[in-house]
């Protein structure tokens, strides 16, 4: 198998982007959240990417694919934490929504990805 460089994989660009707005929307969010909901959502956040990263090093589809779709668990995961946050309103609809798409963008092109690499 030929090893991706996840360095130029859009995925892992825009999963990044999500990263940086993670750590900047939870700045305002309440101080008893800093070790809960904010740790989940970075978590989270950061391991959509990390795990693309990760995925590129191994030898075989099977093993990328694995982590492509832990990758994409987490993605699904943000997106409940992100409906968590709006209904503590912690965030405004129009940010919810904003976010919403962004994530919902990952995981169709994670998805898609993944489809890619079966054929």
């Amino acid at each position: 198998m030929q090893r991706h460089n996840f360095k130029k994989l859009k995925i892992w660009h825009e999963s990044m982007a999500l990263v940086k707005e993670t750590y900047s929307f939870t700045k305002s969010f309440p101080d008893h959240e800093k070790f809960s909901l904010v740790s989940q959502l970075t978590r989270c956040a950061v391991s959509i990417p990390s795990n693309i990263a990760e995925g590129t090093s191994k030898s075989t589809l099977k093993h990328f694919k694995t982590y492509l779709e832990i990758s994409l668990g987490s993605a699904f995961e943000w997106e409940t934490q992100l409906i968590i946050a709006y209904n503590e309103k912690y965030i405004s609809e129009e940010k919810f929504w904003e976010l919403e798409n962004k994530v919902q963008q990952i995981q169709k092109m994670i998805s898609g990805f993944i489809d890619g690499l079966i054929k």
